[in-house]
């Protein structure tokens, strides 16, 4: 396995591992003198709650969000500051979970999956509303879009049992500012919702299409050991990651426990008129990746693309064949990515395959939870979707 040389940056101080010159560690600074792409991966080990998603707006501030998985986390969304340390995004309140918030989920966050910037610099917030992928808490699913220029609430869409099912776990968002929709993968029971953003109203589509489904028979090994749980049973993942393009016209999508990445127009998933069947006729297979979780569109068209199976991420150019342009395993489970506007990639590692569920009850994740970041070519960096 190709490595990264790699240095571990806490709250701002350098504890040198394997170290190269030259590269700028705060995580909301510009690149002075950037590396050479693929030299160097920057490691922040400065979580204490398990980490999914990351978002990073275009003037560099930094977002994460903690599911409630099989603990409560501190926070269910955090701003990242540059001394590594966090804050409640975007504020306590909404961070508040417990008997007295229970009455009112559609105030607080509950299970949140994912945030995203979109390209008017607005904080999008996925609370996917189910604790411990037990089932959804009624009125807890939603959509929360935050103004980072107030860092206040703006707009709250709920999502309804016809959209969140009771087993439905809304995994990521993308979001088209220009025509105001919001696409979203359900990897609870396999499906893509698009969303009005100006009436709130959501749709499910290809619920009943094979693009969206864990492909049966598949079993993803990480480092020579299939993910089974404690039952010998295979997680069966659906639709997940989710990318758009940076013109909005193509949405590609994948299912975790498959191999293969799907990509389909935006023009009909907006087309209230056309049926299920007339939908499923414009998905497109495009490539084989193997287990592939978080995704994201850079402005130049890149997909970058994670590979859990080789603790890399991989860049497919339309078209072409896929490159790797990450790879060490030292990132156990590559979760979500992010674009700053300085030029790196940012990585967050969930480490879901080292839970006890797919270790006999043993917990074998390694706290703190990090992230990390790679410089990548200039030109091939801008934000996207």
């Amino acid at each position: 396995m190709k490595q990264h040389s790699v240095r571990t940056v806490v709250c701002g101080a350098i504890i040198a591992i394997f170290c190269c010159g030259g590269c700028v560690l705060n995580p909301q600074s510009r690149v002075t003198a950037p590396p050479v792409p693929g030299e160097a991966l920057d490691e922040y080990p400065v979580f204490n709650d398990q980490v999914t998603g990351i978002a990073i707006s275009a003037r560099g501030r930094l977002f994460v969000n903690f599911p409630r998985w099989d603990r409560d986390p501190l926070y269910s969304v955090a701003e990242v500051l540059p001394d590594g340390t966090t804050r409640p995004y975007p504020d306590e309140g909404w961070n508040r979970w417990g008997s007295d918030e229970a009455a009112h989920p559609e105030a607080h966050f509950v299970c949140v999956q994912s945030v995203f910037v979109d390209s008017g610099d607005r904080l999008w917030i996925l609370d996917a509303a189910s604790p411990a992928f037990r089932g959804v808490v009624p009125g807890g699913p939603k959509l929360v879009r935050v103004n980072l220029g107030t860092d206040k609430v703006e707009q709250v869409i709920p999502f309804g049992p016809a959209v969140a099912l009771p087993h439905s776990y809304l995994n990521d968002v993308r979001v088209d500012t220009g025509r105001n929709v919001a696409y979203l993968t359900d990897s609870g029971t396999g499906a893509l919702v698009v969303v009005d953003l100006a009436t709130g109203a959501g749709r499910r589509l290809l619920a009943d299409h094979p693009s969206t489904k864990a492909e049966p028979g598949y079993v993803p090994k990480i480092d020579g050991r299939e993910l089974r749980d404690s039952a010998g049973n295979v997680p069966q993942i659906h639709a997940d990651g989710i990318a758009l393009d940076p013109a909005g016209e193509y949405l590609y999508y994948h299912a975790l426990t498959a191999r293969t990445l799907y990509r389909i127009r935006t023009a009909p998933l907006r087309d209230p008129n056309l049926g299920a069947a007339e939908v499923g006729k414009q998905v497109e297979r495009l490539v084989e990746t193997g287990a592939a979780d978080g995704m994201l569109v850079d402005g130049s068209g890149n997909l970058f693309v994670t590979s859990l199976e080789d603790h890399a991420i991989k860049r497919y150019r339309p078209g072409g064949a896929f490159t790797t342009v990450v790879q060490n395993s030292l990132i156990h489970w590559p979760d979500s990515l992010a674009i700053s506007p300085d030029g790196y990639l940012y990585i967050t590692d969930s480490q879901i395959n080292l839970s006890p569920r797919f270790n006999f009850g043993q917990d074998l994740r390694i706290r703190p939870y990090r992230y990390f970041r790679s410089w990548l070519l200039p030109g091939e960096t801008e934000q996207g979707g």
